[in-house]
């Protein structure tokens, strides 16, 4: 199991990524953040993921599609805020 903290601060990434960019972050993004090589950048995506968080990457990729609220493809659940659109929901 991943220790709890780092997967913590792994969510807080992703979820700060969706805020202010409108998408999720690439496993390259992780790894720049948390100061590690891009393979270890894609275990802690999965990693995290194994958690159980609401979340999924793409199917046989390390890309992340989802980790809710927000989805990182277009759906049909838009998600506004002050009246900018650039999010989607699960």
């Amino acid at each position: 199991m991943a220790d709890i903290k780092l997967m913590d601060e792994v969510y807080h990434c992703v979820i700060s990524s969706f805020v202010e960019k409108g998408s999720a972050p690439h496993f390259t993004d992780l790894a720049r953040t948390f100061s590690v090589k891009p393979e270890e950048g894609k275990v802690l995506l999965h990693d995290l993921l194994a958690t159980g968080v609401p979340g999924w990457a793409h199917p046989d990729t390390d890309l992340l599609a989802s980790l809710g609220p927000f989805n990182n493809l277009p759906t049909m659940y838009r998600i506004s805020v002050d009246g900018e659109q650039r999010w989607y929901g699960q």
